[in-house]
């Protein structure tokens, strides 16, 4: 079995945030120049600005998912990849990030907490469908044909993120506990390393700087997430 800072480990959980993307190239919203310093969030990321101005919401997210065409996964994503394919053990992945680098790195398991920007949410039916072309509201849902019913698939401001009870069920159950490019800031994410600690498992800690939440893990890898977590990767499968 393996051993990580003593001990042995046998089921991981990793959060990667936005810092990860980062690194590829993909703006986050909180840096200075992200893109909330573009635009409100109550006008982009909510279910109220979704029916205030659905052309917005649409033009937004249009050229977010555009955008994705123009990035590849860094080194952080393909340490991760190579982790789930090389443990002897259990790694589940969580990301906040709605980009598909990690799928694109080659990991073969992706929980997105927060949906996939390369999908569509039909609210007429709840039909879900990947997608990367543009839509709107003259688009069509090709499950029950209702138009100006499609909406990006993305977890917004006041909305419940996807696969709650099986991720609280892998922190309860783990050995460690990574987080990675993560702010701190937003929940239920930024509870996770209690949840995981409450079950007695290690937390550690990757990022440039300090989160909100940085007192809470037991151990700190300062520096970007392509060096830090290919060295813990490594670490890791030795």
């Amino acid at each position: 079995m393996p051993m990580f800072n003593g001990r042995f480990v046998q089921r991981l959980v990793v959060l990667t945030g936005a810092g990860v993307s980062a690194e590829s190239g993909v703006p986050t919203f909180r840096d200075p120049d992200g893109l909330w310093e573009q635009y409100d969030p109550m006008d982009l990321a909510t279910p109220e600005a979704f029916r205030r101005d659905p052309a917005l919401i649409y033009r937004f997210y249009n050229s977010r998912r555009a955008r994705l065409a123009g990035v590849e996964p860094n080194a952080a994503h393909l340490a991760l990849a190579r982790l789930q394919r090389e443990f002897a053990g259990d790694v589940f992945l969580v990301t906040q990030n709605v980009d598909d680098l990690h799928e694109r790195a080659g990991s073969p398991q992706v929980c997105h907490m927060h949906g996939e920007l390369l999908a569509s949410l039909c609210g007429a039916c709840g039909n879900k469908r990947p997608t990367d072309q543009p839509f709107d509201g003259a688009s069509a849902c090709p499950a029950c044909a209702s138009r100006g019913s499609l909406r990006p698939d993305v977890v917004w401001f006041g909305e419940i993120p996807y696969f709650m009870d099986e991720i609280e069920a892998r922190l309860a159950d783990c050995d460690l506990f990574i987080a990675v490019g993560t702010s701190g800031l937003v929940y239920p994410a930024a509870g996770f390393v209690r949840t995981a600690r409450a079950s007695g498992a290690t937390a550690v800690e990757v990022n440039l700087e300090p989160s909100d939440t940085a007192s809470l893990f037991h151990l700190q890898r300062r520096g970007p997430a392509t060096e830090q977590l290919p060295a813990l990767v490594a670490e890791l499968l030795s």
